[in-house]
């Protein structure tokens, strides 16, 4: 057995290959295991960018209701504020148009009022107008005379 060449070529064989084993797998298996531990790493960090995605994802979900709600708060105040407003614009127009409705009726009594000092201005006038009229007419100068001598001495007795 020793003196066959088979059995020495095996030998040669297994010695090579345990060499090859030993110095040409290190290397081999060395980048393997740098390229596994590499893969390790960026699965690592693939988990925290997806944890930090998370995070961010609920975050801007919050931020999302809470701009909801402060934009169903800002309608809610506009729509308040509005009606308010509204109430606030009718109880307005409503003293503006009784001061206005005042005012015309002020108006009207007054122009009433200076139509009647007008029409009893005129009546008088007319009834002066009309009785100097028939006392020139019916009256002769004696009677006329008389009559602005009793006036005269009226007045001298109501002045003194």
């Amino acid at each position: 057995m020793l003196q066959s060449t088979t059995f020495w070529v095996a030998v040669a064989f297994i010695i090579f290959i345990g060499i090859v084993g030993y110095y040409g797998l290190r290397p081999i298996l060395r980048t393997l295991d740098a390229r596994g531990e590499k893969i390790r790493k960026d699965i690592d960090e693939a988990e925290k960018l997806r944890e930090e995605a998370q995070r961010q994802l609920a975050d801007y979900k919050k931020k999302q209701r809470e701009a909801q709600r402060e934009a169903e708060e800002i309608i809610e105040h506009a729509k308040t504020e509005a009606k308010r407003m509204r109430e606030r614009g009718e109880r307005d127009l409503e003293e503006q148009l009784k001061r206005r409705e005042r005012l015309t009726m002020e108006k009207i009594e007054q122009a009433e009022a200076q139509a009647l000092a007008e029409v009893r201005n005129r009546a008088a006038d007319i009834a002066v107008r009309a009785t100097e009229q028939l006392l020139r007419d019916n009256m002769s100068d004696t009677h006329q005379k008389q009559l602005v001598d009793n006036t005269i001495e009226g007045v001298r007795k109501n002045l003194h």
